[in-house]
């Protein structure tokens, strides 16, 4: 993991970092028009002016306009289909006992049954008794036997390493940042793996879909929450076991998903952490140097981290990093190591204790460094502007999860994520090509107005699907459409 297994030399080193990074600031905050330094309760508190928008520049929003204007308006089947023709992301779908077994047309039974759960519809609107793969009975074989979260997650895979070797991909970003941050959905049948909360599920319980999101625009990895978050390790875990090409190193969150102990476990693991503290004036700033002089940040840097217990628990702290990465401990239960009962164990202070001067350096820089609050606002708003696509594709069953099961929850918000990532892709593809065919009209394209379009645009798709206004030419006649076989149902249901 590139550290030393000297504790001591290790120390240094951060001391090192710290107290250039102390002085870096104080030296440019007489020239830092957004931070300054008020008295509060009779102590020093920095106190961080909120970033004003970033204006968009008329070449930016005309180039906008012209690219939407050529993207050709779909429906999502033919989306899929399109992508699956392109990547054969489906032949990822193996069968769960026969992994050899394909059939005729699976590709299009597949990409139904992923719409099926995505949209929250169900099969029904996309049953047809005269197309073989659209049966009824096909699509109930096909989501039993194809669909589960090992395939989704390697069809996933497929789609972001299609997405990175796009040209314009480069523009947005080179897979090296992500974001994490969860999409809530009310459950509102009875099961276990849900939780309350009465601001974002109202009388209801629900779950949260965490997932992790590059500088792409792709979904890397998720899982799904009991509840909202309340373990800022789940972070950890979908940042670990994102099974992708793409590598990210330097992660960026909301206040919600940060702990002293996650900045330590982050830090062990090679990560740069970067998560948008709210109220990050008011945050404890540690040193380690008692006597180092840092000028007018000296009020600032009021708490002592104790290197002792790091130097105790460093041969510890190096092996639970090195399990972690290894993957012989998971992240999700790695709490069991940290903690007993409601009181964290010495192994975990000596964590969250190396965390406090990682997070000091994050804070430090952030409050000082314009651009790197920008970026992180930057990402963290590609991830909103995900989820608002997914909210508007989840649009059935008022956007409610209905599944009762830890399995099918994570099943059928697996297909959503899948979706998103496949209309990412397919924008990507044409506003690519859009982009093309602007340069050979010769139109002024700026590097840095491309480096702001998104791929998360969906007005062009047609994401409800059709109705078909024909009927049988006896029903026009005044006729009765034929009733039902009772022996019949349990054929159509299986």
């Amino acid at each position: 993991m590139g550290h030393s297994q000297s504790a001591q030399e290790t120390l240094e080193i951060l001391k090192r970092q710290l107290d250039q990074t102390y002085h870096r600031v104080a030296t440019n905050l007489p020239s830092n028009t957004g931070t300054r330094i008020e008295k509060v309760g009779g102590q020093d508190e920095l106190v961080v002016t909120a970033l004003d928008k970033l204006e968009e520049p008329a070449s930016l929003v005309k180039l906008r306009e012209e690219v939407n204007a050529r993207l050709p308006r779909v429906d999502l089947p033919e989306v899929l289909l399109e992508i699956a023709a392109r990547t054969e992301f489906t032949s990822r779908f193996t069968h769960v006992s026969e992994r050899e077994s394909r059939m005729q047309d699976l590709p299009t039974s597949l990409c139904a049954s992923l719409i099926a759960d995505a949209c929250n519809i169900g099969p029904e609107p996309l049953i047809r008794n005269d197309v073989p793969a659209l049966r009824r009975a096909r699509l109930s074989w096909v989501n039993q036997n194809f669909i589960r979260n090992e395939t989704i997650a390697e069809a996933n895979a497929c789609l972001v390493a299609e997405q990175n070797r796009i040209p314009l991909v480069r523009q947005w970003g080179g897979g090296e940042v992500a974001s994490a941050d969860g999409l809530r959905f009310v459950v509102p049948v009875r099961t276990l793996n849900a939780g309350p909360n009465p601001k974002y599920f109202g009388y209801e319980r629900g779950v949260t879909y965490y997932n992790l999101i590059s500088d792409q625009f792709t979904g890397l990895n998720a899982i799904v929450v009991p509840g909202t978050l309340r373990d800022s390790l789940s972070l950890l875990a979908v940042v670990l076991e994102q099974p992708t090409e793409l590598n990210p190193v330097e992660i960026m969150t909301d206040t919600g998903a940060y702990t002293d102990v996650v900045f330590g476990l982050f830090w062990l693991l090679g990560y740069r952490f970067c998560p948008r503290i709210a109220d990050i004036g008011g945050a404890r700033y540690w040193r380690i140097d008692p006597n180092a002089d840092y000028g007018p940040m000296n009020g600032i840097a009021r708490h002592r981290i104790n290197t002792k217990l790091i130097e105790d628990n460093w041969d510890d702290m190096l092996r639970l990093a090195g399990s972690l990465k290894l993957g012989v401990v998971q992240a999700t239960a790695v709490m069991r190591t940290l903690q007993i009962g409601d009181r964290p164990t010495k192994l975990a202070q000596a964590v969250a204790e190396l965390g406090r001067i990682d997070k000091t350096i994050h804070a430090l820089t952030f409050i000082d460094d314009e651009n790197k609050r920008r970026r992180a606002l930057t990402q963290l708003n590609r991830g909103e502007d995900r989820h608002k696509l997914a909210r508007a594709v989840f649009h059935g069953k008022r956007g409610e999860l209905r599944q009762r099961y830890r399995e099918g929850q994570e099943d059928q918000l697996g297909a959503l994520g899948l979706v998103v990532n496949i209309i990412v892709l397919w924008n990507t593809l044409y506003i690519n090509a859009a982009l093309e065919q602007l340069q050979a009209e010769r139109y002024p394209i700026q590097p840095e107005d491309v480096a702001r379009l998104s791929p998360l645009v969906f007005e062009h798709i047609n994401l409800l699907g059709r109705y078909a206004f024909a009927v049988p030419e006896s029903v026009i006649r005044g006729e009765l459409r034929p009733l039902r076989n009772p022996a019949d149902l349990t054929e159509e249901i299986a």
